[in-house]
């Protein structure tokens, strides 16, 4: 592996982390719904993307802002030939623009939806080119003050992050990839000061050399990492979920705690359910049903926000429907007070019984206003009642989340290459380089 792509691989993750997150904090802050199904068909493979927000496309923010960091990377790097470079530069292209107007052929995303996400994902895409460096320096030959600094600053993000009108899986995305932040970043500046890494191309470099480790070993490697990060999930995940419970309760009752709208609070409830469904890395029991699952095709509402942006639909045309139904070619002058002023049809005066017809009429558009007001009540709860209910959530599950994935992040960066070295599959010369 080249020296460039090791540091593209390691600035990637901070591209990815900070699309998932940033794209889901302005779509819970903004809570616009995505295209109006019907007419719309909605396809896709994640069963969770249509109950998120539609503004902006996190899709689109993360195709852009890794296709432009690669392209900044081939740009920089005059080693590779003319003819690979050209290679590079079609599939990014490919890849971006795929990806954005599949967003939209697919129904998943208008296109002020992936316009804007673009938009992100350029953004995001420079600052990491342009303060990438500078934060990596800091972190790799900093003091202890280099990742706490990080860690804190993550976690105001966290706090600050919107909450949105319904319950939106954005949130639980960006939680998780802001724990791997924090792992990978922690992980890299202990690491860095070990004997295990090496300093080239970057200081804590995890060493491996396929002609010293082997195929055999390669594989071994392979299975071990993935092995202990589903081991950790598992085991971490069992643990918090028991034992935070009660730490949160006692925070309560001190004044500290930090409510967030579709948690309960630990006061409220007795237990946490041992496995609760997590869709960023599911449980390795359902990874065959997983990767067996097909492309699905939907039409309807699929979330709250979708339920209430189609009767909004249906009452604006129906009002328009009314409206228009209401005034006749002859009828578009204002009708006057009755009180001896011109009617706007026939410039008559106002006489007793055309007062009390027009009485008459209003009560009968309040009647019908009100029978509309019942209708749309009962559309409201069928539909509602067609949408899958969210399922109950719990405030530890925020920390947990955190810790998790910041677990599995620092097993990947420092955990694991230790564990290699001590065990005999790594390159088998650790802190050679230093």
């Amino acid at each position: 592996m080249t020296d460039f792509m090791v540091v593209t691989v390691d600035r990637l993750v901070h591209v990815l982390a900070s699309g998932v997150f940033f794209s889901g904090f302005m779509k819970d802050f903004f809570c616009l719904p995505r295209p109006l199904s019907p007419p719309l068909h909605r396809i896709t493979m994640s069963g969770s993307a249509a109950l998120e927000y539609g503004f902006p496309s996190t899709h689109s923010t993360n195709a852009v802002s890794v296709a432009l960091y690669s392209l900044l990377v081939l740009r920089d790097n005059p080693s590779i030939p003319d003819n690979q470079r050209i290679i590079y530069i079609v599939l990014a292209a490919l890849y971006a623009t795929s990806i954005v107007f599949g967003r939209v052929y697919c129904g998943m995303h208008g296109f002020l939806d992936v316009v804007v996400g673009s938009i992100l994902g350029v953004i995001l895409a420079l600052a990491e080119w342009v303060y990438g460096p500078l934060t990596n320096q800091w972190v790799w030959y900093g003091t202890w003050v280099a990742p706490v600094t990080v860690t804190l600053a993550i976690l105001m993000f966290v706090r600050i992050h919107p909450e949105p009108a319904d319950p939106c899986p954005c949130f639980d995305d960006g939680v998780a990839f802001a724990g791997v932040v924090v792992g990978i970043e922690v992980g890299q500046w202990h690491y860095s000061k070990t004997s295990f890494g090496w300093n080239t191309p970057v200081p804590a470099t995890v060493p491996y050399s396929f002609q010293s480790v082997g195929l055999v070993s390669t594989a071994l490697r392979f299975v071990m990492g993935v092995a202990i990060i589903f081991i950790w999930r598992e085991v971490a995940k069992s643990v918090l979920l028991r034992y935070l419970p009660p730490l949160f309760r006692f925070i309560g009752r001190i004044g500290l705690v930090l409510p967030r709208r579709h948690f309960i609070d630990a006061r409220e409830y007795k237990s946490v359910p041992s496995h609760l469904p997590d869709e960023t890395i599911p449980p390795i029991g359902q990874l065959p049903r997983m990767i067996r699952r097909g492309r699905s095709d939907s039409v309807g509402p699929q979330s709250a926000a979708d339920a209430y942006e189609t009767l909004a639909f249906r009452e604006r045309k129906r009002r328009e429907s009314l409206g228009q139904e209401g005034m006749s070619p002859g009828s578009r002058s204002p009708v006057r007070s009755p009180l001896g002023q011109e009617n706007g049809n026939n410039n008559v005066n106002n006489s007793l019984g055309g007062y009390v017809q027009q009485q008459q009429q209003q009560r009968l558009k309040e009647e019908e206003e009100k029978a509309s007001e019942e209708t749309y009540e009962k559309q409201e709860r069928d539909m509602l009642s067609q949408i899958e209910k969210p399922r109950v959530r719990y405030d530890v599950e925020v920390v947990t989340k955190l810790l998790v994935y910041s677990g599995i992040a620092w097993w990947a960066v420092e955990g694991t290459p230790i564990l290699f070295e001590l065990v005999g599959l790594g390159a088998g010369q650790p802190g050679a380089d230093k």
